[in-house]
């Protein structure tokens, strides 16, 4: 059996991401261990969701660990990183957020895991993190780094069919499916959300796809064990399980 160890910048990303393969490898039999480069410290929490007093990044570590039980992952460990935001941001440029991390340090950090659990491949991220979150990014680069050091030797960056979210998004803004994900504009009708011109692969750089279908029930419970995050009226919470299965039901890989 082989050992996987999936990278991700913060709690939730493994849900949306990878969730579909990390289930089934799990259930083929496979070593599944979750590596967060943060602890997600600058989400914007579900109204209600934390106590008085409660640290959110407390509460997003124990989501973690809910998450890795759905999924059937055995390990959980932490780069121990702080969440630097969304591009752009001034927490960007604070000197300990994972943005900001000297890359061969954050590299072995991650490579003594690889190394310890005798990796047969490392899940990160494709050059870009997706849609451009700088510790997406970072994902990316750390994950490559720490991949060589370690000698590990398949690296399978998530991706997505950026032709395929660009034309499931047109449909759904056509039809209404997805009216929570949409931006009132200032003249009234709703639009589809804009997405970076980077946002995702095309199609023919794509090596690897997965039916995440026969799990989506365990990949839908892994986002929701992300509760701080995705309340119940949280679009992907509310979306009918035929559409769930049309929007997450694939995942996409550029493997070497």
């Amino acid at each position: 059996m082989a050992t996987i160890v999936s990278l991700h910048a913060h709690p939730d990303d493994e849900s949306i991401t990878v969730a579909g393969l990390l289930a089934r490898s799990a259930d083929a039999g496979h070593r599944v261990v979750l590596v967060f480069g943060t602890r997600g410290e600058l989400g914007t929490p579900v109204e209600g969701a934390l106590a008085e007093g409660e640290q959110l990044a407390i509460r997003r570590t124990s989501e973690c660990y809910e998450s890795a039980r759905v999924l059937g992952a055995e390990r959980v460990e932490f780069l121990g990183y702080v969440d630097s935001g969304m591009m752009g941001d001034e927490t960007n440029d604070h000197p300990w957020v994972f943005w900001q991390a000297d890359l061969e340090q954050a590299a072995n950090r991650l490579a003594a895991i690889l190394r310890e659990e005798e990796a047969d491949l490392l899940t990160t991220y494709d050059d870009h993190g997706g849609y451009g979150h700088p510790d997406h990014i970072q994902v990316h680069r750390v994950g490559r780094r720490a991949a060589e050091l370690a000698g590990v030797p398949l690296v399978a960056e998530a991706t997505s069919n950026r032709e395929m979210v660009l034309e499931f998004t047109r449909r759904a803004a056509d039809d209404g499916t997805l009216d929570e994900m949409m931006q009132p504009t200032d003249e009234g009708p709703l639009e589809p959300p804009s997405l970076p011109d980077d946002f995702g692969t095309p199609v023919a750089q794509i090596t690897h796809v997965l039916d995440a279908v026969p799990v989506i029930d365990r990949k839908r419970a892994s986002m929701l064990a992300h509760g701080s995050q995705i309340g119940p009226d949280h679009f992907m919470a509310a979306m009918p399980d035929e559409v769930f299965a049309l929007a997450f039901g694939t995942e996409w890989f550029v493997v070497s």
